[in-house]
């Protein structure tokens, strides 16, 4: 028998957890499912708001004085097709509170009722909603998220260069979600990844597109792996497990961000699957991802001081 290649604070889920969730036969049960992450009592500290586009997440700062704060808009993953930003309260708690930063996390609509540019545009509306709040400094704020979030967060930043209105301090992406090319790689099909393997990644990407994934005709803003020029990007961070099928497309984007002259910082961790920091939350894997993720947004937000204007809003 093989050694597993899991790290062994992983082994015994790794053992029980599917391969892929999405499956074109079971779409209507997600979205069910994900609806559920959406549902029971909000807790006190978080306040729901508008953007004018939808719903929005906000949580505050326990204790950070007056003034103007960094901010961070936290997309929720799902692959495109379910979830919600109530799954990443406790996540969005922790930023908040150590950043002293105002954390606002949207509702977006999801494929396949809604295909690209839907969920951009809700993305987007919340982030010159989250740019004009009198408690938010405009020159510090970060758009982050994971997987289909961080895929998300990617297209963002690439959308708000071209929009010129506002400048981020930085993009943090969690495993995230960049190339429906990824589908066209065969030798992925039978690796033993979990959560997330090339099948769920297929229906994924087909239903955000709202074309077969790995087309030529894929939009550059919907997929930022295709888009040509990464120059002008936010500084970066990208955290994956080396178990993940998102770990050699990520790797390929933070390489083609440096090269563009954007500043990019990455984290492989060994040993782990897609998800793996929501999954054994406080393994030493977990720890050293998370630190590596707070630390990049502290650089970016809170050591450099709202007496540095790198951003702006129209």
């Amino acid at each position: 028998m093989s050694a597993s290649p899991f790290d062994p604070e992983y082994q015994s889920a790794a053992r029980f957890l599917p391969r892929g969730i999405a499956r074109s036969w079971n779409l209507p049960l997600l979205r069910v499912l994900g609806a559920l992450t959406g549902r029971g009592p909000d807790p006190e500290d978080v306040e729901i708001e508008d953007t004018g586009a939808g719903p929005v997440r906000v949580q505050r700062p326990a204790s950070s004085g007056d003034g103007p704060k960094p901010a961070v808009l936290w997309l929720h993953g799902g692959g495109f097709l379910m979830g919600s930003p109530k799954q990443d309260d406790a996540l969005c708690r922790r930023i908040a509170d150590e950043l002293g930063a105002v954390v606002a996390a949207p509702v977006y609509r999801l494929s396949p009722k809604h295909a690209f540019p839907a969920a951009l545009e809700d993305a987007y509306a919340a982030l010159t909603w989250l740019a004009k709040r009198d408690d938010v400094d405009a020159s510090r704020i970060a758009v982050a998220g994971a997987s289909a979030g961080g895929g998300l967060a990617a297209q963002l930043a690439l959308h708000a260069r071209e929009q010129g209105e506002i400048r981020l301090a930085a993009q943090i992406l969690v495993y995230p979600m960049l190339d429906d090319r990824t589908v066209l790689r065969t030798d992925l099909d039978e690796s033993g990844f979990r959560l997330w393997d090339n099948r769920s990644n297929r229906v994924g990407w087909s239903a955000y597109l709202g074309h077969e994934a790995g087309a030529a005709a894929a939009s550059e803003i919907a997929v930022p792996a295709r888009n040509e020029d990464l120059r002008g990007l936010p500084s970066t961070w990208i955290g994956v497990g080396a178990l993940d099928l998102f770990c050699d497309e990520d790797m390929a984007y933070a390489e083609r961000l440096r090269a563009a002259g954007v500043p990019c910082e990455t984290i492989v961790v060994d040993g782990v699957f897609h998800g793996f920091d929501g999954i054994v939350a406080d393994s030493a894997a977990t720890k050293r991802f998370r630190e590596s993720m707070f630390a990049a947004m502290k650089e970016a937000l809170v050591a450099s001081g709202s007496s540095e204007a790198n951003g702006s809003i129209a």
